[in-house]
């Protein structure tokens, strides 16, 4: 008797591409503008700061007000969470990008350390924490949004898309630097044109919002109020009381994507500059070839969750993580000639990136989704991201090889916590596949 093959995922409609393809690019300029910051964190350093102070200091400060950003992530990311679970997805999705865009014009447009001299520094701190509130409330969001709104059997596909779409952000704020270090010199970047990159991030949280207006609620979260199931009163609370076993994995797994994307995107970059002396036009662009790669890697990570599902593409990634970084950072010391080349396959290896939103989704029940997701990834993002590349850039100078260390120990992290976990918490059935 023939056996019967097992039923093919069904394909993505035209409306299922349209609705991934409006929040993904979205994502992307809500990214951009929080990501722009980094690349001209040696500039802003010069312009926010008193010129006596040493230069290590000043961009010491510099990343400090950086990370300042996700430090904001828990409470605001907490707090839309709760509306989002209680009055919907887009909503909360839309709001998001406009509490970015806004703090990202004002920094191109306010004045620096030579116009208002400490109060300069105050207050781009103050803007990098309402980008920081805003971020952590887009990212749980469009997770939970792109995965209620994916036919069975392509979450991962749908969510590695979507982590594409977030790392084009970085890749568009790469460009742009990338385009002005060609444009004009440094010096006229210091005295006037890194203003524009901030205030066309202005401009494009505006089509941001706009591009979401075509947007729909997700099926799952119009499912829940059609059978008139009543939302969970405080969705935090039944997180910590009733989902404890979720909350470890899924903040171990937050951490590792927070380490691959610090090391390759907001690191790199700047120890190229600064020591290894490459200049900024060339890193900008390797730096571009880098995240192109990267978007790539979450796209074949999604496909790759498809077909074995996600904690085993999670180990098997989390494996390839330090050796693509490890590579990167040995042409540079080696200065072999085919440094692009390294960064393309450091970009391809970063694709747990592209994995953990699968597993993250999978492990909270669609009434409490995005709280489970906002609290553990915004807090475990916020106190990572926020001392890791301080931590880094203060341990460079003893060994270039930090970095690769760094994304080894978190390898294993990422390979251990699928192995324990991966049986120990299974992920919780699509909602769409039991009639939603």
């Amino acid at each position: 008797m023939t056996p019967i093959a097992p039923p093919r995922a069904p394909r993505f409609s035209r409306r299922d591409h349209k609705t991934l393809g409006l929040a993904a690019l979205g994502g992307a300029l809500e990214i951009y503008d929080f990501i722009i910051f980094v690349f001209f964190a040696l500039t802003l350093s010069q312009l926010f700061f008193p010129p006596q102070m040493p230069e290590w200091l000043r961009l010491l400060q510099s990343f400090g007000i950086f990370v300042t950003g996700y430090l904001a992530r828990p409470l605001g990311g907490i707090l839309m969470a709760h509306f989002a679970d209680h009055l919907g997805r887009k909503r909360v999705f839309s709001l998001s990008i406009l509490m970015m865009a806004l703090p990202c014009l004002l920094i191109g447009v306010m004045p620096t350390y030579a116009d208002i001299g400490y109060a300069a520094p105050l207050l781009l701190l103050a803007l990098r924490i309402l980008q920081g509130a805003a971020v952590g409330g887009e990212v749980p969001s469009a997770w939970a949004f792109v995965a209620e709104h994916a036919p069975p059997g392509r979450r991962g596909y749908a969510l590695g898309f979507l982590q594409a779409g977030l790392t084009f952000g970085y890749l568009l704020g790469a460009l742009v630097a990338t385009l002005l270090a060609r444009l004009y010199s440094p010096q006229e970047i210091l005295e006037f044109a890194w203003r524009y990159p901030f205030v066309l991030g202005g401009v494009f949280g505006v089509l941001g919002v706009w591009l979401r207006r075509w947007l729909s609620e997700t099926p799952v979260f119009l499912a829940l109020r059609e059978r008139r199931t009543p939302p969970v009163a405080f969705p935090l609370r039944s997180v910590l009381t009733e989902h404890r076993r979720s909350l470890i994995p899924a903040a171990l797994l937050t951490c590792v994507l927070t380490s691959a994307v610090v090391v390759l995107v907001v690191i790199t970059p700047t120890v190229m500059q600064q020591r290894f002396g490459i200049d900024a036009g060339r890193t900008f662009a390797l730096s571009s070839v880098g995240i192109v790669f990267l978007n790539i890697g979450c796209v074949l990570a999604g496909l790759l969750v498809d077909r074995i599902g996600a904690w085993r593409a999670l180990m098997l990634y989390s494996l390839v993580l330090p050796l693509g970084i490890g590579l990167l950072y040995a042409s540079l010391m080696g200065q072999w000639g085919w440094s692009w080349l390294a960064y393309a396959l450091a970009g391809l290896s970063c694709g747990v990136v592209g994995v953990v939103p699968s597993v993250m989704v999978g492990l909270f029940p669609a009434q409490i989704r995005v709280s489970g997701i906002s609290f553990t990834y915004n807090l475990a993002y916020a106190l990572w991201a926020s001392t890791t590349p301080l931590a880094l850039i203060a341990l460079m100078p003893w060994s270039p090889w930090v970095c690769v260390g760094f994304c080894l120990i978190m390898g294993v992290v990422g390979a251990v916590t699928g192995a324990v976990y991966g049986q120990r918490a299974p992920l919780c059935v699509e909602e769409r596949a039991v009639g939603y």
